[in-house]
């Protein structure tokens, strides 16, 4: 029996970047089927976790400056370029967000462009929050950029990024990446892709 993952991610997280390389991998040979979820951490942020902007006020905090080294050393664990923090940072993630609902029913694309658009924030420090650049990364893919830009700005994409981040905040999350397995059971972080990895397998072997 498939094992259902939801996976809730915003193009701007370095951890997301990192996580959603790891837990591909993985998964790889697994029966578990993926439902890609892209969604707006800013707002929850805003709604639920504002420490996150305390913690970015204050840069000379011990842990904040040793994230970046810890930061690093995971993705070249992971085989990720970390250009970050770039000239960009922090940037603001909505029209790549929004790129990214235009292609929620074409799951293949959605992952195609989310992995060319992670290496272009933090590979190639290009600015993932100028239409421009997304439509270019779109059209490297393969896809039509033009046509998916018109897309992203249409109402009904809008309306699908604020249901979705509306859906994950009311669901618990406070963060990206955001996952949940079976529906129920829901994981913060790269840090727990193990828990997420065991709950796959108990539940492959018929346990909860």
């Amino acid at each position: 029996m498939s094992v259902r993952v939801e996976f809730f991610y915003d193009l701007s997280s370095p951890w997301t970047r990192i996580a959603f390389a790891n837990f591909r991998e993985g998964i790889a040979g697994r029966d578990v089927v993926v439902t890609w979820r892209p969604f707006l951490v800013g707002g929850v942020f805003n709604a639920v976790n504002q420490s996150v902007y305390e913690s970015r006020a204050n840069p000379d905090n011990p842990k904040f400056r040793l994230s970046f080294t810890w930061l690093k050393e995971w993705a070249r664990l992971a085989g990720v370029a970390m250009n970050f923090p770039s000239s960009h940072h922090p940037v603001k993630s909505v029209h790549a967000m929004r790129f990214c609902c235009a292609l929620e029913e074409q799951p293949e694309d959605l992952l195609q462009f989310s992995e060319a658009a992670f290496e272009a924030y933090f590979g190639e420090a290009r600015n993932i929050d100028d239409p421009e650049v997304l439509e270019d990364i779109a059209n490297g893919c393969g896809l039509d950029g033009a046509a998916l830009r018109a897309a992203s700005a249409s109402e009904a994409v809008k309306a699908r990024l604020r249901a979705s981040t509306e859906e994950a905040i009311a669901r618990g999350a406070f963060g990206s990446p955001t996952i949940f397995v079976d529906g129920a059971f829901m994981y913060f972080g790269n840090d727990q892709l193990p828990l997420v990895m065991q709950r796959i397998v108990m539940m492959e072997a018929g346990r909860t």
